[in-house]
């Protein structure tokens, strides 16, 4: 998960369109399974939840040039955490994933 706070609280539709303008970027990228853009209710911090095949694949994208990229482009620094997934529930396909 990444998050980074804005330097001037935005509205969701500005934060849709901002999103809209990178999400091109993470098309194809190796590893990546999906990312999902988030906007916390305070309207300043926002983020993405990345659902990756390895950690080895997320570290490869989070590299200074990315860093520079969400500086530039946000005007603050991000914030990498990273999370394990032991158990997915997927209501869509009704299964339970168990990691092992």
């Amino acid at each position: 998960m990444t998050t980074f706070t804005l330097p001037r609280v935005i509205t969701l539709e500005e934060a849709r369109s901002i999103f809209l303008s990178t999400a091109p970027e993470y098309l194809n990228v190796k590893g990546l399974l999906r990312k999902t853009y988030v906007l916390a209710e305070d309207g300043r911090t926002v983020g993405g939840i990345y659902f990756w095949n390895s950690r080895e694949e997320a570290e490869a994208m989070y590299t200074a040039s990315w860093r520079s990229f969400v500086q530039e482009k946000y005007g603050t620094e991000p914030e990498v955490t990273y999370f394990e997934s032991p158990v997915v529930v997927d209501n869509q396909s009704q299964t339970i994933l168990d990691d092992e």
